[in-house]
């Protein structure tokens, strides 16, 4: 599986860049939130360059057995990363703020398509760079995107998170990790 062996690399990435996003909400972080379009952030760091937009969602949803469920979750999150030399440019990744059922992967629906992501712990990603591509073509054109995924305890989650500012966001990550 070529995917899961270049994304086990961005895993660890990942990691760092979940700590580096809560700077959204907390400015004391390695991470420096250069610009806000709306509903997403864009952040940048150095050693690696990365630039990121990064957006929490506007609803989420838990259901156990169908039924409404109190769950306790960490730091819901929606990311689009480049990372110049680094093999991201425009890699899409999500994490639930739980760790996923490990048999599961999650759905993330958008203009009425379903596009699966794979799950690794707290993360998930699509399959392939390809699949990245396509994906972040079409949340430029898209309004919301809900991601549905399943915790390793069995509770299904429905984050929604708005694109307002989404291109703009992805425009100015880009851009920035261009720059010399």
């Amino acid at each position: 599986m070529t995917s899961w062996i270049g994304r086990g690399v961005i895993f660890a990435g990942a990691v760092v860049l979940s700590t580096q996003a809560i700077a959204q909400q907390d400015t004391a972080q390695t991470a420096n939130r250069v610009a806000t379009k709306s509903d997403w952030s864009v952040f940048t760091a150095d050693k690696p360059k990365e630039c990121w937009g990064v957006s929490s969602p506007k609803s989420s949803e838990n259901t156990r057995g169908g039924k409404p469920a109190t769950v306790s979750r960490g730091d819901i999150l929606f990311f689009v990363t480049f990372r110049p030399g680094g093999g991201a440019n425009g890699e899409i990744s999500f994490t639930g703020g739980y760790t996923f059922d490990p048999k599961s992967t999650a759905t993330l629906e958008l203009n009425g398509t379903k596009y699966e992501l794979f799950t690794d712990g707290q993360w998930a990603w699509p399959h392939t760079p390809a699949d990245d591509s396509g994906l972040l073509a079409a949340l430029k054109n898209g309004a919301e995107a809900t991601i549905t995924a399943h915790s390793a305890r069995g509770t299904q989650t429905k984050d929604t998170f708005s694109l307002i500012g989404f291109t703009a966001a992805m425009d100015e990550a880009q851009k920035r990790c261009a720059e010399k």
